[in-house]
């Protein structure tokens, strides 16, 4: 190989891999490229919120939400989520249990309501 090829290659893999680096800190910096754990993350959040917005929908067609609702402010915030659970408002329709997550927030989102 002749040495003005040899510096040819040379120079161009490291401008590919420049190029590459650049490429990738633009990407995940600026351009909404994300992990799988990042994506994983996110898309549990997600799950977590909507499920939330149904348990408090639940919570509030209740026949007897007001007396459910005063309930629920008398009640100590950290017994807030059983008080949820016990309701079953936290079940999603057709599931047999639901995660305490999921009565966590949605006792977060009741208390929204109730400072209302």
């Amino acid at each position: 190989m002749k040495q003005d090829t040899s510096v040819k290659v040379k120079y161009g893999v490291w401008g590919v891999i420049a190029g590459a680096a650049v490429a990738m800190i633009v990407g995940f910096g600026w351009g909404g490229w994300m992990t799988t754990s990042t994506a994983k993350g996110d898309t549990d959040e997600a799950v977590l919120a909507s499920r939330a917005a149904i348990c408090v929908a639940q919570f509030m067609k209740a026949p007897n939400h007001d007396q459910e609702l005063k309930a629920f402010e008398e009640t100590d915030s950290w017994k807030r989520s059983e008080l949820i659970e016990k309701g079953g408002w936290d079940k999603m329709p057709g599931q047999g249990e639901a995660s305490g997550a999921v009565a966590e927030a949605c006792a977060r989102g009741i208390e929204v309501l109730a400072a209302r």
